[in-house]
Formats: C-alpha cells, structure tokens, sequence
C-alpha cells in the first residue's frame, strides 16, 4: 500500500485530531500573553517574583516532558484506549483542575499578604498546570506520525493542528476584548479604561474559567473522534518485526528491516541536535514575543489595555490566514526555504520596531508580520520533527518531549534573565520601561532569529537524516557494537 493511502485519514478524523489541543492552546496564550501583565500589573508582584513563577511553570513543563514522553512510548495505556489517549486524559483533567487558580486571587490573602506567601500558593497549581500541559502536548503531537505517514500528509496535519492553535488564540483575545469593553462601560474612570490595576482581577478570572469550559468540550471531541493505532507499536516491542509479516525467504541481506530506535538511541543521532536546536530557537521567538509584546504595547507605546488583546488577535489572525497555504507552498519550494522565509518576516518585524520608536497605530501592520512568520516558522519546525522521527514512532514522544525540554528551559531562563535585568525595581513601572521592553522586543526577535538561521543553515548542509547503528548478535559476538552504519535520508530541500 502507497504512502499516500496509508496517510489519508477522514475528514472528520482529521478535524477530531486538530482540536485535541486546543485546550492547550486556550491555556498557553493566557499564560504566556498574560501571567506577567496579570502578576505584575494587576496583583502588583515584582518583576522577579513575576518572573520567578513563569520560571517555575516552564522547568516543571521542561522536566516534566521528557519523562512523560519516555514513559508514554514505553507504557501500554489503559487497556485498548491507547497509551497516546490515555496520556491526553490525564494531561486534560490535570490542566482543568489547575489552570483557573492560577489566573485569581490568592485565596485568604489580603493586600497585607506577603508576596512570599502568595508565591508559596500559587506554585502548586502552576505544576500541576505544567505536567498536564506537557502530556496533553508530548501525546497529541506523537500521533502524528502514527495517524499519517507521507511527508505531505504530515505537514497538512500540522498545519491544521496549528489553525486550530490560533483559533484558540483568537478565542483567547476576542473574549478578552469583550470583556475589557464591558467594562469600560461601566464607567469613564481612566484608571478603569486605560490602566491596568486589581479592579481586572474579574476580568482574567472570567478569561481563565471560559477558557477552562470551552477547552472541555473540545478535548471531549477528540477523545470520541480519534482512533490510536496502538496495536502495531505494542507488537513490536514485544519482538516482533516487520519482517516477520513478510515471506521467509527475503533477501533481508540487501535491504534489512528498518532498525527500531529507542531513546537512548536519539541521542547519537546528530539530525535530532539539529532539529532541536531548530526548534528551541524558533519556539523562544514565538513565544518571548507573545509574552512581552504585552509589557510593549503598555509600557513602551503608552497604548490604552485594550490593545493587549487587539494586537495578539491581528497576530494570530494573520497566522490563521497564512496557514491554509503552507502545505501547497512547503510542497513546491521544500520546508527549508518556507522556513526562511518566515524567518525573513520576523527580521522586518524586528527591523520596524527598533528604527520607528513612536510606532502608534503602524503597529497594527508590524503585528501582521509578525504574525504570519511566526505561523510559518512553527509549523515548519514541527513539519521537521515529524520528518526526523519518520517510522520511529514507538519512541517519537521521547523525541518531541526532549524538544520542548530545550523549549521550556530555554524559555522560562530567558524570562527571568529578562526580569532581573529590569531597571525598574518597584511595582510601578519607571521611565527605564520605555526603551527597555523597546529593545526587548527587537532581540527576542531579530536576535533569536539569526540563533535561528544558523540552526536552519546547518539542515541544509546536513539534511536531516537516521544513522542506524546495526549491533552484532548477542550471545554469539557479545554487547552491541558499532560495527557498520545505514542511513535513511529524505529529503528536506
């Protein structure tokens, strides 16, 4: 059977799948849109402590990944749910349990409260918030591989899971807007309508519960419509081969059976440095730049707070619109050079915002920018992980999960380097806010964007590709050993 026929999945199928994160995606533009604005602006927290608690949420989420992903390749699931389902369904619960205390107030706390004591409390939520995130991500992204197998088919996948991440944003911002317009006509204060303060505890509290009730009803509709191919992983790790299916007497000499890589086994694949360093680099653009384009907007360009929903929602939307034609476009000019040219956008993005320092409304045009080669940048470095795991799939939620490691770590370090670095020392912002989060916006662009084009360089020089390692037969010549070498290479151009 083709690759085309074996990839080809219904059209319900496909749209059960693309929604399985959505709840994630609901959770993760609050979180990274909005925990610094909502801790430090409106609870009135430090710049450290802010930075602090992001801290701890992403090396939870960091730590938390790789092992759920090694434990998801290597547990059986909940009898024939899936190993990848039954993870979701614990990621999900724990996501739902968690998230809307973290966006509320400090319960029993009073503005007498130490920050330490309200730093104490809101820990454990956000762990718990994290573990779930990461097995909801790390599962839903390993059946990828297993629910389609051509190139083409995977970056489509991807692409729609990712317009399915920026609905969620949309989702996110559009009902931030509405609320922040209810309440702006509740009266003409301006420390009402153009700043932000305690009054818009109701406001994120409101935000995080309609993000926790609709995530719910998405999650359900996966979890219905999506069918996990769990019986070919298992046989296989309980020994069978491939070549076990086929007639005796192939030549296996010529053309051996695809070797079987667990976890271990990635980190001896120079292709997987690549691709994460790839990735690490272009998940810091996207998601520094989402969660400082906030403090940006407030602190450099003075806008009113409206405006930290409109200007993530042009973003997104124009990710959104972007999206539909990645799949013709990576297929016609290859992954690599629809990657750079995301990556183009992101340095114009970059450029605009250092040379005009009184951007006012243009930003709306910036946002656009920035927007679509953000959109383009991320699905195209998951394209290329899909790529990277291939057939390996029994061990692909080892490899996505030490991907968001790098992520994770690398994110939550450089917010609290950022943090610390902060002129400002009080809850009020000073007059060094307004070049500081200027600069801020143009390195975590443009600057990560060059870390990035040189991880993309070495690809194109290298291509992504599995050096298979064929060990000698125990027992009769002794442990593994490295004593030939094969290589499948596709291409990626």
């Amino acid at each position: 059977m083709s690759d085309s026929s074996e990839a080809s999945l219904p059209a319900f199928r496909r749209l059960s799948y693309s929604v399985g994160h959505f709840l994630n995606d609901l959770c993760a533009s609050m979180w990274f849109t909005y925990l610094l604005v909502f801790y430090h602006s409106v609870l009135g927290f430090q710049n450290t402590y802010a930075g602090v608690l992001l801290l701890v949420g992403q090396i939870a989420d960091g730590v938390s990944t790789p092992l759920i992903g090694y434990e998801s390749d290597k547990s059986p699931g909940c009898g024939s749910y899936g190993k990848r389902k039954t993870w979701h369904l614990v990621g999900t619960i724990s996501v739902l349990v968690s998230f809307p205390f973290i966006f509320n107030q400090c319960l029993g706390c009073d503005l007498d409260t130490p920050q330490w004591v309200s730093l104490t409390y809101f820990t454990p939520f956000i762990v718990i918030f994290q573990f779930g995130w990461a097995a909801t991500q790390i599962s839903h992204l390993s059946l990828i591989p297993e629910l389609v197998t051509c190139e083409h088919e995977k970056v489509e996948l991807t692409a729609y899971r990712y317009a399915f991440t920026v609905i969620a944003n949309i989702t996110v911002y559009a009902v931030a807007w509405l609320m922040f317009h209810f309440q702006t006509q509740e009266g003409d204060d301006p420390a009402i309508t153009e700043n932000l303060g305690p009054v818009d505890i109701p406001v994120f509290r409101g935000l995080s519960l309609t993000v926790v009730g609709i995530g719910a009803l998405f999650s359900l509709l996966f979890h219905l419509g999506t069918r996990e191919k769990g019986a070919r992983p298992r046989r296989e790790e309980e020994g069978s081969s491939p070549g076990e299916q086929q007639p005796l007497l192939n030549n296996t000499t010529v053309s051996p059976p695809t070797s079987l890589l667990q976890w271990k086994h990635w980190l001896r694949q120079p292709s997987f440095y690549q691709v994460a360093l790839l990735y690490m680099s272009t998940r810091l653009i996207v998601n520094l730049s989402q969660t400082y384009i906030s403090m940006y907007l407030t602190y450099t360009l003075l806008l009113p707070k409206k405006y930290i929903a409109t200007i993530p929602l042009v973003m997104f939307l124009s990710g959104f619109a972007s999206s539909f034609i990645m799949k013709p476009l990576s297929k016609l000019i290859g992954k690599c050079i629809t990657y750079f040219l995301g990556l183009l956008l992101v340095l114009a993005f970059s450029c605009w915002v250092l040379l005009d320092t009184h951007m006012g409304e243009k930003v709306y045009g910036a946002a656009v920018l920035l927007g679509v080669g953000s959109a383009t940048i991320l699905v195209m470095s998951l394209a290329m992980t899909a790529e990277l795991i291939g057939d390996q799939t029994q061990s692909g939620a080892f490899v996505y999960g030490a991907m968001s490691f790098t992520d994770k770590v690398a994110n939550g370090l450089g917010v609290m380097i950022i943090q610390t670095l902060h002129p400002c020392r009080t809850m009020v912002c000073c007059p060094g806010c307004v070049w500081y989060y200027h600069y801020i916006m143009v390195i975590v662009t443009g600057g990560v964007a060059v870390l990035a084009a040189l991880s993309l360089c070495t690809i194109l020089i290298w291509p992504i590709k599995i050096v298979h390692y064929l060990p000698e037969v125990t027992g009769l010549m002794g442990s593994d050993t490295e004593d030939s070498e094969s290589s499948e290479q596709p291409s990626v151009n």
